[in-house]
C-alpha cells in the first residue's frame, strides 16, 4: 500500500542536463503528494552532486541500490530506452511501482514482456505518455465528449521532429540507430499521435504508414561531422479509427519555417485546432481554437481545472499534471494515468506503421 507522500526514486539524474533534471524534478518539487527521496547515476559522484543541488536525501551509484531502498515507493526510469528493459524488470522484481519514460521498450516484444511481468507481480505501472495531460488535448477530449463538434468526422496532424533535420546535437546521435528505438517515429510522432487518439477517445482500426528518408546525412552541431541519416525523417500515416474517424498525420524532421505543430479536428457541428510554435506541444506555447454551431473560430480559454496556468509553460507543466493523475490513482483509486497496457497498444501501432510498407493494415 502506497501512502502519502509517495516516495520517489529517479534512475538517471545528472545535475546539469537530461530529462529528469529539466522536467521530472521541477514537476515533482511543486507537488505535495510526492517526495523525491533518492536518485541514482552509474557515476556516484554525479549522483551525489545532483542530490546536493536538488536537496535529495539519498544519492546512489547503482540502480539496484535505489530499487531496493525502503525509502522509495515509485521508481522513475529516466534513461535511454535501450536500458529500460533491464531497469524496469529490476524495479518490478523489487515490488516497486514503476514509471517508465516512453518508449517502454525498443520493440513490441520487450514492451509486452515488461507489461506481462508487472501483471504477474501485481505491480502498479505508469508509462510516460504525458502529452495526454497537456491542457489543450485534455480539454479537447472533454469538449468532444460533450458534443462541441457534433459527430467527429476527421482529424489532421502536422508536426516537426525538432531533431532529425539539417543538424543535431551529439547527444541525440544514438537516435540514428534504428535498433535504439528512439527515432522520430518512436518519440515525437508517437507522443503526438497518442495525445490525438486520447482526445478522440478511440484507436486505429486500420492504418497505412509511409516512411521516407529524404536527407542522406545529418551534421553534428558540436563537431561538424556528417553522419548518415539512417532513420526516416518523413513519417506519413493515414487510417480510420474504431469510431469511424478518418485520421491523417505527417511529421517532418527538424523544424519548419512555417507550421511546426497543427492539429485540426472536424465535426458535423464544429472544429477544434491545436497549434504550437515548436514541433511538440509538450514543450509549451500551445493555442487552442474552436468554433461550434454558427459561431466564429476563436481562441478558447482552457478552464482552470486543466491547470494550464498553475504550473507555467514548459515540459514540467504536463509532467506535473501527469504526476497529479498518478497520485489520484494511487491515493484515491481513480484510473487516470496511462499504464503499460497503453504502452503496449501504442507500441503495436508503431510496429504496424513500420511494417505496413504503404499498405493498409488492420490493428
Amino acid at each position: 500500500m502506497i501512502g502519502k507522500p509517495i516516495k520517489v526514486g529517479i534512475i538517471g539524474v545528472h545535475p546539469d542536463k537530461g530529462w529528469a533534471t529539466t522536467a521530472h524534478i521541477p514537476a515533482l518539487k511543486g507537488l505535495s503528494d510526492f517526495r523525491l527521496t533518492a536518485i541514482s547515476h552509474n557515476n556516484l559522484d554525479i549522483a551525489t552532486a545532483a542530490a546536493g543541488k536538488f536537496g535529495v536525501p539519498y544519492a546512489m551509484g547503482t540502480a539496484e541500490e535505489l530499487v531496493a531502498s525502503p525509502d522509495v515507493d515509485l521508481v522513475v526510469i529516466a534513461v535511454k530506452v535501450t536500458r529500460h528493459n533491464d531497469l524496469v524488470t529490476k524495479a518490478i522484481a523489487a515490488g516497486k511501482a514503476v514509471l517508465s519514460e516512453w518508449p517502454l521498450g525498443i520493440n513490441i516484444s520487450d514492451a509486452v514482456a515488461m507489461r506481462d511481468f508487472a501483471r504477474s507481480k501485481g505491480v502498479a505501472t505508469t508509462i510516460g505518455l504525458q502529452t495526454r495531460a497537456a491542457p489543450p488535448f485534455a480539454y479537447a477530449r472533454d469538449l468532444i465528449r460533450d458534443g462541441y463538434l457534433g459527430e467527429v468526422l476527421s482529424a489532421t496532424q502536422i508536426g516537426s521532429g525538432i531533431v532529425w533535420g539539417e543538424a543535431m546535437s551529439t547527444s541525440f546521435a544514438y537516435t540514428l540507430d534504428r535498433a535504439a528505438g528512439a527515432a522520430m517515429l518512436n518519440v515525437p510522432f508517437a507522443h503526438s499521435i497518442d495525445a490525438l487518439l486520447y482526445a478522440l477517445d478511440s484507436r486505429f482500426e486500420a492504418v497505412t504508414g509511409t516512411l521516407v528518408t529524404r536527407r542522406q546525412t545529418i551534421r553534428l552541431e558540436e563537431t561538424g561531422a556528417e553522419l548518415p541519416m539512417t532513420v526516416p525523417d518523413q513519417v506519413m500515416v493515414s487510417g480510420h479509427l474504431a469510431n469511424g474517424v478518418a485520421v491523417a498525420a505527417h511529421f517532418r524532421g527538424g523544424l519548419s519555417r512555417g507550421t511546426n505543430f497543427h492539429v485540426e479536428i472536424n465535426g458535423t457541428k464544429g472544429d477544434l485546432i491545436i497549434t504550437s510554435p515548436v514541433g511538440y506541444v509538450g514543450l509549451g506555447g500551445f493555442k487552442l481554437m474552436g468554433a461550434s454551431g454558427g459561431g466564429p473560430l476563436e481562441e478558447l480559454g482552457v478552464p482552470p481545472n486543466f491547470k494550464a496556468e498553475r504550473f507555467g509553460e514548459g515540459p514540467q507543466q504536463i509532467l506535473a499534471i501527469a504526476y497529479e493523475r498518478l497520485a489520484s490513482d494511487f491515493l484515491q483509486g481513480t484510473q487516470l494515468r496511462p499504464t503499460f497496457d497503453d504502452a503496449v497498444t501504442l507500441h503495436r501501432l508503431i510496429d504496424t506503421i513500420e511494417h505496413s510498407e504503404g499498405s493498409s493494415c488492420r490493428i
